[in-house]
């Protein structure tokens, strides 16, 4: 194996990107997220083989992960010098004539503004056009890219607080940074990235649906066990049939207790309702274990819970 040197494609810091996290977890890729860590670790650069001498896995497996890593736009081979200049933890101090000045001789800075002021519903401060201005200017994001990522914000803001609310730019000016340090400098890897977390976005919308939890967003708490259900690999069905369970034990839904069951099939690599139905009772050389949470009825067999999946999954779709 040629020992090529790789590098972190964001800034090398031991406080880990909440996007690259979501990343990391669904994909479900531990080498790559062991690799993700060392290479964090190590300051954003190391080398194949000492990354499969520290972190005990073989040249090949270290290989797959950096391929994995580099589709996730996470890592990039190159240089050891980022290609990119490093742009400071804020923008610089613009003034109104500088904005005026630069504005006249390109019309593209105006054209931003307008599309902006479109999407927000209201006429740009001062202080909002120097924050802009930043982007486009000192972040050098391309004009196509700045708009998709307004877009976001507000899509964002929207789900969170409602659609009366709206980012203000110092929100807008933090994602552009996350944006910068994730090189989404071209309107296809920003929309690539949008799309995987759109993705993650409606998993979490199709299990608040399933929970029946109506009218509201997950607290942070609820947000952190639904969003770890996911991330160890379980399906919708499964996680409607350790609801139906929870609720049948409890009276409700009691998110420890629910929790709980889930983290029981993780630990027997059970996470879809034909395995985990499968797995209440297997036989092993001759004798039955058990494996699951329950112990079979008196004939014998296994309960069927797939037309109780059917009518609780129906359920949710139509709340």
């Amino acid at each position: 194996m040629e020992d090529k040197k790789y590098r972190l494609s964001g800034e090398p810091s031991l406080a880990i990107p909440t996007a690259d996290v979501d990343m990391l977890l669904s994909s479900g890729e531990g080498t790559a997220t062991l690799l993700y860590l060392y290479a964090l670790r190590n300051g954003g650069d190391f080398t194949a083989d000492g990354a499969a001498s520290a972190l005990k896995r073989t040249g090949a497996e270290i290989e797959k992960a950096i391929a994995r890593l580099c589709e996730m736009g996470l890592f990039r081979m190159g240089e050891a010098k980022r290609a990119l200049p490093l742009p400071a933890d804020e923008l610089p101090e613009y003034t109104a004539e500088d904005i005026a000045s630069r504005t006249g001789e390109n019309g593209e800075f105006k054209a931003i503004v307008d599309e902006t002021q479109r999407i927000m519903g209201h006429m740009l401060t001062g202080a909002d056009l120097k924050i802009l201005f930043g982007i486009y200017d000192y972040l050098r994001l391309p004009a196509e890219v700045i708009l998709l990522l307004i877009n976001h914000c507000v899509e964002q803001t929207h789900e969170h607080l409602g659609p009366g609310k709206f980012p203000s730019m110092r929100t807008i000016e933090k994602e552009a940074y996350v944006w910068y340090n994730r090189e989404l400098l071209t309107l296809e890897r920003a929309e690539e990235y949008l799309i995987r977390r759109k993705a993650r976005s409606g998993a979490m919308n199709d299990v608040k649906r399933l929970l029946q939890i109506n009218g509201r967003n997950f607290s942070s708490t609820e947000r952190k066990y639904a969003e770890s259900w996911l991330d160890m690999g379980f399906d919708l069905e499964a996680i409607a049939l350790a609801y139906d369970k929870t609720v049948i034990k409890t009276g409700g839904l009691t998110w420890k207790y629910m929790d709980s069951i889930l983290q029981s099939w993780h630990s027997k690599n059970l996470h879809t309702s034909e395995e985990i139905m499968r797995g209440d009772i297997q036989v092993k050389n001759g004798r039955p274990s058990v494996q699951g949470s329950r112990l079979p009825p008196p004939s014998g067999k296994p309960r069927d819970d797939t037309e109780l999946l059917k009518k609780l999954l129906s359920q949710s779709k139509n709340d």
